[in-house]
């Protein structure tokens, strides 16, 4: 029982840790903007040619930067969740193979 306070007590600071390392920047910097590649690499191209038309658009245009950043963000959380799901799955597999007694066939 001990040894589940003591894990949970340690994942619960390194969570307010992400939470911190996350949430700081944004109130430090209040009135910067937080733009991606992509408005970067239209302004260069822009900059380099003035006649260039882009090739695609988006299919769905969101609202506003924050939406896109939501959105990414979103994306890369479902990511990691799915990744680290099988990692634990595959872990987990493995564990109760090396636990289960061998039958020997003959």
């Amino acid at each position: 029982m001990n040894n589940k306070k003591h894990t949970f007590t340690e994942n619960l600071i390194l969570l307010l840790l992400v939470v911190a390392i996350a949430v700081v920047p944004l109130f430090l910097h209040r009135d910067s903007e937080f733009e991606g590649a992509d408005g970067k690499a239209e302004e260069t191209i822009t900059e380099v040619n003035e006649n260039y038309k882009p090739w695609a658009k988006p299919l769905i245009e969101p609202p506003g930067g924050e939406t896109e950043s939501l959105l990414f963000a979103l994306q890369a959380s479902l990511g990691a969740a799915v990744i680290f799901y099988i990692l634990g799955y595959l872990k987990g597999k493995n564990q109760k193979k090396e636990t289960e007694p061998q039958t020997v066939k003959s």
